[in-house]
């Protein structure tokens, strides 16, 4: 029996749409797109139709930037930060994060430290949002860039980035927004922003495969060196059947986002009224309704999910799932150890069956209750 998926922040099933526009260039259409032949040349124009799907979910085309793809968010982000921030004068060598970020995030900025830069990571709050009027303390005119994320991974919190973007555009700094969990789901103010990193597998594309979105006027030191195939700054073959992917998601985004977020919301709210006793982790209200993280006292998350094998859900990121350390996201709201060991991360979306959700849950119930009931 294949396990029922609640694991939607890992990583999405591959939409049978993107799987179809894949396959071409997978078997009889596999040139290399930047070779100079017809065959190249029709691999090339894949990629730009993918280009402008992308770009079109980003509804990008009021705003003048370009959409440079990679091999996922984490090299989106990676390029984002230390092209940037290489870039910059002296007197701007400071970047301000949030201690929620992804790991992407964090362990960059925890890089760029060592070789010179100012770093600073705002606390949140105990919902998990970050304080605006500190924000407003700490962006001053020494920034460079600003990196914040739209939703986050394991709490699925919504922070307001417009407004951080807007206290950075006010200091003259940079604003890298890390969309990788918002795109489709909930608004993303690109008028804001001047750095957008995106990738395929968390909306139902491929893995390996992931954009960065660039405002006109920005410029990026390259982060990869060779032959300079993605507008002479992002060096490395593309893979057109990986773009096809993602264009095919992004275009789904786009066609599907009133349907999808129904369904999703109507999951939600089965999901809350079916957990009785359990406590959610973040805000109730500012939140991205597909990412539910909760946790009942007395329950030991990482048993639970070896114990309830018929469902496939986490505790926490997928990204530190072997580091053996409770989630940073968890400490940064102020729980503990052992609240953050009671912890589970609930993902669904467009592809989740009310009634497999229900058997889930009632799955989990009665695996915490024997929990509970042996330690009693």
């Amino acid at each position: 029996m294949t396990p029922i998926y609640l694991d939607y922040q890992a990583t999405t099933p591959l939409a049978p749409e993107a799987a179809e526009a894949m396959r071409p260039w997978l078997d009889e259409k596999f040139a290399n797109p930047h070779s100079a032949h017809r065959l190249g040349r029709e691999a090339a124009a894949a990629v730009e139709v993918a280009r402008e799907q992308v770009s079109a979910a980003l509804q990008a085309g009021k705003e003048g930037g370009r959409l440079f793809f990679t091999s996922g968010a984490t090299e989106a982000i990676n390029w984002a930060l230390k092209g940037a921030l290489s870039r910059l004068p002296d007197s701007r060598r400071r970047v301000v994060t949030l201690a929620t970020e992804h790991a992407a995030v964090l362990d960059t900025v925890e890089w760029l430290g060592r070789m010179g830069v100012e770093v600073d990571v705002l606390p949140v709050g105990p919902d998990g949002l970050v304080d605006l009027d500190l924000a407003a303390s700490r962006i001053d005119d020494r920034t460079g860039l600003v990196a914040a994320m739209l939703v986050n991974n394991e709490i699925g919190v919504v922070q307001p980035v417009a407004q951080l973007a807007e206290l950075a555009r006010d200091c003259g700094a940079l604003f890298l927004c890390d969309a990788v969990q918002g795109l489709g789901r909930v608004p993303l103010p690109l008028d804001s922003c001047d750095l957008v990193a995106v990738t395929a597998h968390k909306v139902h594309g491929p893995k390996g495969v992931g954009a960065l979105w660039v405002r006109d006027g920005v410029i990026l030191d390259p982060l990869l060196h060779g032959g300079g195939q993605e507008g002479g700054i992002r060096s490395g073959t593309l893979s057109p059947a990986l773009c096809a992917g993602l264009g095919a998601a992004a275009k789904l985004l786009s066609e599907r986002a009133e349907e999808d977020h129904a369904h999703v919301v109507k999951l939600a709210e089965t999901a809350r009224a079916r957990m009785q006793g359990w406590i959610l982790n973040g805000s109730p209200v500012e939140r991205y309704a597909g990412n539910l993280n909760i946790r009942r006292t007395g329950v030991d998350a990482a048993r639970l999910i070896a114990d309830v094998r018929q469902v496939a859900f986490s505790a926490g990121s997928a990204c530190a799932s072997g580091s053996g350390r409770t989630s940073h996201v968890l400490r940064a709201i102020g729980l503990d150890d052992a609240e953050a060991r009671s912890s589970i991360r609930l993902g669904f979306g467009r592809y989740t069956k009310e009634d497999e959700l229900i058997l889930a849950l009632d799955l989990i119930n009665e695996a915490a209750e024997r929990q509970l009931s042996l330690a009693a």
